[in-house]
């Protein structure tokens, strides 16, 4: 009878109102419902993902829209660059090195953020990078780029280069400016902020990306995003999509504009204070500094045998779930989540469940402490 609270880094809590609209009954895919639904959509997610060119909707796992980037914006043989902080970075590399691209990475620290002053130096010493791409949040480590920096040392060093941002786990939590920040590509997926269940991914272009996609004659089929472009013309899809995902994807957009998209980006950095405030006051040390940290998910560091006991304490005790580190930051690392359909009310509850499981572990008394810090962060803030 325990009430569950899912706090990791995604799949996260999906809103009642929008479980509803999912399951109001399966319309046609190639009916007038389906092609209103689609125009219902098309301008209100443009706003989420800060561009005025259309958003491709893909039905497949987040990775699929990473792939569908890659093979549509670079052509064979061309030098890209990805620069890799973290196991999703990795993840790009990956997809990268399966396409006859020649890739070049940028490594950057687990838990460290780009220096653009350093990437900039390293961008110079290679000749004729064709496509340059990042993550915007590093899920596996909530490091959070400067994204808008890093674009525009992209277009200083050739204005033709593309940009590609993986926004994952950032869009829907996190502001975005395809022009300001000189962003050719941004995707994402709609487990994370976006408050839906897994299953759909998202590809946001600019006009220049468009005509890299249609001249780039590299060979794909399902990921062949001229086909998703020519559908969206007539609001539909060129295969079969996941029709319940994106009736619930017409409530999120919905519920972000009643909330009001400035409110739900000012949500997210306030759940993000309140919670570092509090991890420190429980002597827990955070994985990456103030300055570039998260707004949806945050990372803290302890013994191995300490997370492992947080962890299991509050999914066991609590209902609680949480994330642990990946890669090399296994048993180093818990990561805790707040995007989406998540409020500063749920961070006092994660922090109240810790001080007692600390308090018990450590024999020491943290009672009070991190709630004090997290409600002093949010009333500050009003």
């Amino acid at each position: 009878m325990q009430k569950k609270m899912l706090m990791t880094p995604g799949p996260t809590p999906i809103p009642e109102n929008v479980n509803q609209r999912m399951a109001e009954g399966m319309i046609g895919h190639r009916s007038s419902d389906f092609t209103d639904l689609m125009n219902s959509i098309k301008p209100k997610i443009k706003d989420v993902f800060g561009t005025k060119d259309d958003v491709v909707i893909l039905s497949s796992s987040g990775t699929s829209s990473l792939e569908a980037a890659m093979v549509n914006l670079a052509a064979p043989d061309e030098d890209i660059v990805v620069i890799v902080s973290g196991a999703f970075g990795a993840r790009f590399r990956a997809i990268a090195e399966t396409f006859p691209y020649n890739v070049h990475t940028y490594e950057v620290e687990w838990g460290d953020a780009v220096d653009p002053g350093h990437f900039k130096e390293f961008l110079s010493k290679l000749d004729n990078i064709k496509v340059v791409v990042s993550q915007a949040c590093e899920t596996s480590t909530a490091v959070l780029h400067p994204i808008t920096e890093i674009g525009q040392i992209v277009k200083d060093y050739d204005k033709d280069t593309l940009f590609i941002v993986d926004g994952v786990s950032s869009v829907g939590g996190t502001k975005f400016n395809l022009t300001e920040s000189n962003i050719d590509c941004l995707i994402s997926g709609s487990q994370k902020a976006l408050m839906l269940p897994p299953g759909l991914a998202f590809v946001a272009m600019n006009q220049t990306a468009k005509q890299k996609v249609q001249s780039n004659d590299i060979p794909r089929f399902y990921l062949d995003l001229n086909q998703y472009f020519d559908s969206l013309d007539k609001d539909t899809t060129p295969f079969t999509p996941a029709v319940s995902l994106i009736q619930g994807l017409d409530a999120v957009l919905d519920s972000i504009a009643e909330e009001g998209l400035e409110n739900v980006f000012e949500r997210h950095m306030k759940m993000r204070d309140m919670l570092r405030a509090g991890l420190e006051a429980l002597d827990l040390e955070l994985l990456v500094k103030d300055d570039f940290a998260s707004p949806t998910v945050t990372a803290f560091k302890s013994s191995s045998d300490e997370l492992s006991h947080i962890k299991d304490e509050l999914k066991n005790n609590f209902g609680i779930t949480i994330a642990g580190g990946q890669k090399h930051l296994k048993g180093k690392i818990l990561r805790i989540g707040h995007m989406g359909y998540m409020f500063p009310a749920d961070i006092i509850v994660v922090l109240s469940a810790m001080e007692g499981i600390l308090s018990k572990y450590r024999q020491q008394n943290y009672y009070g402490k991190a709630i004090t810090k997290a409600q002093e962060v949010f009333f500050n803030d009003l």
